[in-house]
Protein backbone atom coordinates (compact mmCIF):
# COMPACT_ATOMS: atom_id res chain seq x y z
CA UNK A 1 0.00 0.00 0.00
CA UNK A 2 2.70 2.51 0.67
CA UNK A 3 4.33 1.63 -2.85
CA UNK A 4 1.71 2.54 -4.52
CA UNK A 5 0.93 4.85 -2.47
CA UNK A 6 4.28 6.45 -3.10
CA UNK A 7 4.04 6.14 -7.26
CA UNK A 8 0.57 8.23 -7.61
CA UNK A 9 1.97 10.98 -5.39
CA UNK A 10 4.80 10.76 -7.50
CA UNK A 11 2.78 11.01 -10.77
CA UNK A 12 1.03 13.57 -9.23
CA UNK A 13 4.41 15.74 -8.75
CA UNK A 14 5.44 14.81 -11.57
CA UNK A 15 2.18 16.17 -13.55
CA UNK A 16 1.54 19.33 -11.27
CA UNK A 17 4.51 21.15 -13.45
CA UNK A 18 3.32 20.73 -16.64
CA UNK A 19 -0.66 21.70 -15.54
CA UNK A 20 0.65 24.46 -13.74
CA UNK A 21 2.77 25.64 -17.28
CA UNK A 22 -0.35 25.07 -18.87
CA UNK A 23 -2.58 27.03 -16.44
CA UNK A 24 -0.02 29.96 -16.17
CA UNK A 25 0.30 30.76 -20.31
CA UNK A 26 0.83 33.57 -21.19
CA UNK A 27 3.24 34.63 -18.14
CA UNK A 28 5.04 36.76 -20.95
CA UNK A 29 4.19 38.68 -23.69
CA UNK A 30 3.37 37.15 -26.95
CA UNK A 31 4.88 38.27 -30.21
CA UNK A 32 2.89 38.28 -33.46
CA UNK A 33 4.61 38.21 -36.49
CA UNK A 34 2.93 40.53 -39.61
CA UNK A 35 5.24 39.80 -42.43
CA UNK A 36 4.59 43.18 -44.34
CA UNK A 37 6.06 46.32 -43.52
CA UNK A 38 4.17 48.63 -41.61
CA UNK A 39 1.65 50.96 -43.02
CA UNK A 40 -0.56 48.02 -44.78
CA UNK A 41 -3.38 46.51 -44.68
CA UNK A 42 -2.12 43.18 -43.29
CA UNK A 43 -0.18 45.62 -40.94
CA UNK A 44 -3.67 47.81 -40.03
CA UNK A 45 -5.68 44.99 -39.24
CA UNK A 46 -2.74 43.05 -37.23
CA UNK A 47 -2.47 45.70 -34.63
CA UNK A 48 -6.33 46.36 -33.97
CA UNK A 49 -6.45 42.65 -33.73
CA UNK A 50 -3.30 42.44 -31.57
CA UNK A 51 -4.45 45.22 -28.88
CA UNK A 52 -7.57 43.74 -27.89
CA UNK A 53 -6.18 39.83 -28.57
CA UNK A 54 -3.70 40.67 -26.08
CA UNK A 55 -6.67 42.59 -23.70
CA UNK A 56 -8.05 38.97 -23.54
CA UNK A 57 -5.11 37.01 -22.86
CA UNK A 58 -3.70 39.61 -20.22
CA UNK A 59 -0.43 39.92 -21.48
CA UNK A 60 0.57 42.15 -24.35
CA UNK A 61 0.53 40.77 -27.86
CA UNK A 62 3.55 43.05 -29.76
CA UNK A 63 3.38 43.26 -33.49
CA UNK A 64 6.95 42.43 -34.94
CA UNK A 65 7.04 43.94 -38.82
CA UNK A 66 8.97 40.91 -40.43
CA UNK A 67 8.72 42.10 -44.10
CA UNK A 68 10.41 40.34 -47.02
CA UNK A 69 10.11 37.87 -50.40
CA UNK A 70 6.15 38.76 -50.30
CA UNK A 71 5.98 38.12 -46.59
CA UNK A 72 7.80 34.80 -46.65
CA UNK A 73 10.38 35.44 -44.37
CA UNK A 74 8.61 36.67 -41.52
CA UNK A 75 6.23 33.47 -42.03
CA UNK A 76 9.05 30.95 -42.32
CA UNK A 77 10.62 32.54 -39.26
CA UNK A 78 7.18 31.51 -37.22
CA UNK A 79 7.39 28.09 -38.19
CA UNK A 80 10.79 27.29 -37.33
CA UNK A 81 10.47 29.19 -34.03
CA UNK A 82 9.67 27.30 -30.13
CA UNK A 83 6.02 25.84 -29.99
CA UNK A 84 5.15 27.58 -26.92
CA UNK A 85 2.51 30.14 -28.15
CA UNK A 86 4.53 33.23 -27.68
CA UNK A 87 5.43 33.44 -31.79
CA UNK A 88 2.65 33.63 -33.59
CA UNK A 89 1.97 34.98 -37.20
CA UNK A 90 -0.90 36.97 -38.53
CA UNK A 91 -1.33 35.04 -41.86
CA UNK A 92 -2.40 36.01 -45.10
CA UNK A 93 -4.09 34.61 -48.21
CA UNK A 94 -0.85 35.14 -49.95
CA UNK A 95 1.62 33.72 -47.54
CA UNK A 96 -0.76 30.48 -46.14
CA UNK A 97 -2.28 29.37 -49.35
CA UNK A 98 -0.32 31.31 -52.84
CA UNK A 99 2.93 30.55 -52.09
CA UNK A 100 3.37 27.09 -52.31
CA UNK A 101 1.57 27.28 -55.92
CA UNK A 102 4.21 29.69 -56.89
CA UNK A 103 7.59 28.07 -56.36
CA UNK A 104 9.16 24.64 -56.89
CA UNK A 105 10.48 24.03 -53.34
CA UNK A 106 8.94 25.91 -50.83
CA UNK A 107 10.58 27.11 -47.71
CA UNK A 108 7.38 25.47 -45.42
CA UNK A 109 4.21 23.86 -45.98
CA UNK A 110 1.55 25.78 -45.23
CA UNK A 111 -0.28 22.67 -44.09
CA UNK A 112 2.06 20.80 -41.84
CA UNK A 113 4.19 23.71 -40.78
CA UNK A 114 1.50 25.80 -38.59
CA UNK A 115 -0.33 25.06 -36.22
CA UNK A 116 -3.96 27.09 -37.25
CA UNK A 117 -5.62 28.99 -34.85
CA UNK A 118 -8.71 30.80 -35.99
CA UNK A 119 -9.88 32.63 -39.46
CA UNK A 120 -10.68 36.10 -38.45
CA UNK A 121 -11.87 37.45 -42.50
CA UNK A 122 -10.63 40.22 -43.83
CA UNK A 123 -10.60 42.80 -46.93
CA UNK A 124 -11.95 42.56 -50.32
CA UNK A 125 -9.81 44.14 -53.06
CA UNK A 126 -10.23 47.06 -54.94
CA UNK A 127 -8.18 48.78 -57.96
CA UNK A 128 -6.77 52.19 -57.42
CA UNK A 129 -5.99 54.47 -60.11
CA UNK A 130 -3.30 58.05 -59.79
CA UNK A 131 -5.16 61.24 -60.20
CA UNK A 132 -3.41 61.37 -63.48
CA UNK A 133 -4.84 58.66 -65.29
CA UNK A 134 -8.41 57.98 -66.17
CA UNK A 135 -10.84 58.24 -63.53
CA UNK A 136 -12.88 54.81 -64.48
CA UNK A 137 -11.73 51.21 -64.96
CA UNK A 138 -12.54 51.13 -67.95
CA UNK A 139 -10.96 53.78 -69.60
CA UNK A 140 -7.24 52.84 -67.58
CA UNK A 141 -7.83 49.68 -69.08
CA UNK A 142 -8.16 51.00 -72.58
CA UNK A 143 -5.05 53.58 -71.99
CA UNK A 144 -3.08 50.51 -71.35
CA UNK A 145 -4.25 49.04 -74.43
CA UNK A 146 -3.41 52.14 -76.45
CA UNK A 147 0.31 52.23 -75.40
CA UNK A 148 0.88 47.91 -74.67
CA UNK A 149 3.13 47.82 -71.52
CA UNK A 150 3.79 52.02 -70.71
CA UNK A 151 1.67 51.64 -68.00
CA UNK A 152 2.65 50.59 -64.75
CA UNK A 153 0.65 48.86 -61.60
CA UNK A 154 1.99 48.42 -57.82
CA UNK A 155 1.34 45.14 -55.73
CA UNK A 156 2.62 44.22 -51.83
CA UNK A 157 4.92 42.08 -53.89
CA UNK A 158 5.51 39.36 -56.41
CA UNK A 159 3.35 36.71 -55.46
CA UNK A 160 0.88 38.13 -53.09
CA UNK A 161 -2.80 38.17 -53.57
CA UNK A 162 -2.99 41.52 -54.50
CA UNK A 163 -0.46 41.08 -57.45
CA UNK A 164 -2.11 37.52 -58.18
CA UNK A 165 -5.84 39.88 -58.49
CA UNK A 166 -3.87 42.71 -60.74
CA UNK A 167 -2.65 39.89 -63.12
CA UNK A 168 -6.12 38.67 -62.83
CA UNK A 169 -7.91 41.60 -63.97
CA UNK A 170 -5.42 41.80 -66.95
CA UNK A 171 -6.33 38.48 -68.48
CA UNK A 172 -10.21 38.71 -67.74
CA UNK A 173 -9.45 42.02 -69.46
CA UNK A 174 -8.33 40.23 -72.66
CA UNK A 175 -4.74 40.21 -71.79
CA UNK A 176 -4.00 44.03 -71.13
CA UNK A 177 0.11 44.53 -70.94
CA UNK A 178 0.59 46.83 -67.35
CA UNK A 179 3.82 46.23 -66.15
CA UNK A 180 3.97 44.74 -62.71
CA UNK A 181 6.25 46.65 -60.32
CA UNK A 182 6.97 44.55 -56.82
CA UNK A 183 7.16 46.87 -53.08
CA UNK A 184 8.05 45.50 -49.93
CA UNK A 185 4.64 46.20 -48.93
CA UNK A 186 1.25 48.02 -49.70
CA UNK A 187 2.71 50.78 -47.92
CA UNK A 188 5.13 51.92 -49.89
CA UNK A 189 3.49 50.95 -53.44
CA UNK A 190 0.57 53.33 -52.57
CA UNK A 191 3.50 56.43 -51.90
CA UNK A 192 4.66 55.68 -55.45
CA UNK A 193 0.84 56.22 -56.76
CA UNK A 194 0.35 59.04 -55.02
CA UNK A 195 3.14 61.13 -56.24
CA UNK A 196 2.33 59.79 -59.99
CA UNK A 197 5.59 56.96 -60.38
CA UNK A 198 2.97 54.15 -61.27
CA UNK A 199 -0.57 53.94 -62.67
CA UNK A 200 -2.52 51.87 -60.93
CA UNK A 201 -2.59 49.13 -57.87
CA UNK A 202 -4.75 46.78 -55.94
CA UNK A 203 -5.14 47.52 -52.28
CA UNK A 204 -7.97 46.49 -49.91
CA UNK A 205 -11.28 48.33 -49.85
CA UNK A 206 -10.69 50.16 -46.47
CA UNK A 207 -6.92 51.18 -47.27
CA UNK A 208 -8.33 52.68 -50.92
CA UNK A 209 -11.73 54.11 -48.74
CA UNK A 210 -10.14 57.01 -47.36
CA UNK A 211 -7.55 57.72 -50.72
CA UNK A 212 -10.85 58.17 -52.41
CA UNK A 213 -12.97 60.33 -50.18
CA UNK A 214 -10.03 62.28 -49.39
CA UNK A 215 -10.00 62.94 -53.60
CA UNK A 216 -5.84 61.94 -53.52
CA UNK A 217 -6.81 58.78 -55.79
CA UNK A 218 -9.55 57.20 -57.51
CA UNK A 219 -10.77 53.67 -56.16
CA UNK A 220 -11.92 52.08 -59.52
CA UNK A 221 -13.71 49.32 -59.26
CA UNK A 222 -14.09 46.67 -56.43
CA UNK A 223 -13.68 42.60 -56.21
CA UNK A 224 -16.56 41.76 -54.67
CA UNK A 225 -20.30 40.49 -55.84
CA UNK A 226 -21.93 43.40 -55.14
CA UNK A 227 -21.20 47.30 -54.50
CA UNK A 228 -20.06 48.34 -50.93
CA UNK A 229 -22.02 49.74 -48.90
CA UNK A 230 -19.24 52.40 -47.47
CA UNK A 231 -18.37 53.60 -51.72
CA UNK A 232 -21.72 52.41 -53.33
CA UNK A 233 -20.69 54.91 -56.42
CA UNK A 234 -17.82 52.64 -57.11
CA UNK A 235 -18.57 49.70 -59.35
CA UNK A 236 -17.73 46.30 -59.21
CA UNK A 237 -14.84 44.50 -61.38
CA UNK A 238 -17.83 42.46 -62.86
CA UNK A 239 -19.90 45.42 -63.85
CA UNK A 240 -16.83 46.89 -65.90
CA UNK A 241 -15.74 43.60 -67.98
CA UNK A 242 -18.96 41.72 -67.86
CA UNK A 243 -19.02 38.03 -67.15
CA UNK A 244 -18.89 36.12 -63.91
CA UNK A 245 -18.05 38.05 -60.33
CA UNK A 246 -15.11 38.91 -60.19
CA UNK A 247 -14.29 38.24 -56.14
CA UNK A 248 -10.92 38.32 -54.13
CA UNK A 249 -10.69 39.35 -50.32
CA UNK A 250 -7.24 39.46 -48.71
CA UNK A 251 -8.25 37.21 -46.00
CA UNK A 252 -6.40 37.02 -42.63
CA UNK A 253 -5.84 33.87 -40.18
CA UNK A 254 -3.78 33.31 -36.38
CA UNK A 255 -1.34 30.87 -36.25
CA UNK A 256 1.73 29.33 -34.55
CA UNK A 257 4.44 27.08 -35.43
CA UNK A 258 3.59 23.05 -35.57
CA UNK A 259 3.58 21.45 -32.18
CA UNK A 260 1.71 23.63 -30.10
CA UNK A 261 0.62 22.44 -27.35
CA UNK A 262 -3.16 21.75 -27.10
CA UNK A 263 -4.34 23.75 -24.24
CA UNK A 264 -2.35 26.06 -25.52
CA UNK A 265 -4.69 26.22 -29.05
CA UNK A 266 -7.58 25.92 -27.11
CA UNK A 267 -6.97 29.14 -25.03
CA UNK A 268 -5.51 31.22 -27.84
CA UNK A 269 -9.03 30.20 -30.02
CA UNK A 270 -11.19 31.28 -27.06
CA UNK A 271 -9.04 34.76 -26.90
CA UNK A 272 -9.63 35.38 -30.58
CA UNK A 273 -13.30 34.29 -30.56
CA UNK A 274 -13.49 36.89 -27.62
CA UNK A 275 -11.79 39.78 -29.43
CA UNK A 276 -13.89 39.21 -32.74
CA UNK A 277 -17.12 39.77 -31.07
CA UNK A 278 -15.60 42.96 -29.03
CA UNK A 279 -17.79 45.91 -30.66
CA UNK A 280 -15.28 48.10 -30.70
CA UNK A 281 -13.43 45.95 -32.62
CA UNK A 282 -16.38 45.33 -34.87
CA UNK A 283 -17.37 48.75 -35.48
CA UNK A 284 -13.91 49.28 -36.56
CA UNK A 285 -12.75 46.64 -38.86
CA UNK A 286 -16.47 48.17 -40.43
CA UNK A 287 -15.01 51.20 -41.00
CA UNK A 288 -11.58 49.66 -42.43
CA UNK A 289 -14.00 47.61 -45.00
CA UNK A 290 -13.28 44.36 -42.85
CA UNK A 291 -15.66 41.55 -42.90
CA UNK A 292 -14.71 39.85 -39.70
CA UNK A 293 -15.05 36.00 -39.34
CA UNK A 294 -16.60 36.07 -35.69
CA UNK A 295 -17.14 32.30 -34.95
CA UNK A 296 -13.73 30.23 -36.42
CA UNK A 297 -12.58 27.05 -34.61
CA UNK A 298 -8.82 25.76 -35.28
CA UNK A 299 -10.80 23.12 -37.18
CA UNK A 300 -12.35 25.52 -39.55
CA UNK A 301 -9.74 27.16 -39.91
CA UNK A 302 -7.55 24.82 -41.56
CA UNK A 303 -9.96 23.30 -43.59
CA UNK A 304 -10.20 26.95 -44.93
CA UNK A 305 -6.86 27.34 -45.95
CA UNK A 306 -6.67 23.87 -47.62
CA UNK A 307 -9.99 24.88 -49.76
CA UNK A 308 -8.63 28.49 -50.71
CA UNK A 309 -5.31 26.75 -51.62
CA UNK A 310 -7.02 24.56 -53.69
CA UNK A 311 -8.84 27.28 -55.54
CA UNK A 312 -5.93 29.57 -55.96
CA UNK A 313 -3.88 26.87 -57.51
CA UNK A 314 -5.26 26.63 -61.15
CA UNK A 315 -5.42 30.76 -60.77
CA UNK A 316 -2.01 30.81 -60.56
CA UNK A 317 -0.86 27.86 -62.95
CA UNK A 318 -3.06 30.22 -65.57
CA UNK A 319 -1.08 33.13 -64.69
CA UNK A 320 2.32 31.72 -64.86
CA UNK A 321 3.38 33.31 -61.93
CA UNK A 322 6.59 31.74 -60.51
CA UNK A 323 8.67 32.91 -57.80
CA UNK A 324 12.34 32.19 -57.95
Amino acid sequence: MRRRTLIVSSTAVLAAPFAARAQAWPSQPVRLVVAFPPGGPTDVYGRLFGERLGRALGQPVVIDNKAGAAGVIGTLGVARSKPDGYTLVFGTASTQTLYPSMTAKPDYDVLKDFAYIAHVGGGPAAFVGGLAQPDTLKGLLDAARAKPGALSYGSPGSGTLLHLTTERLKAAAGGVQITHVPYRGSGPAMNDLLSGQIAMMATTLGSALPLHRSGKARMLAVATAKRPTLAPEVPTVSETLGGAPFEAVLWHCLAGPAGLPPEVVARLAAATRETMNDPALLKALAEQGIVPVTDSTPESTLAYVRAETERWAPIVKAAGIKLE
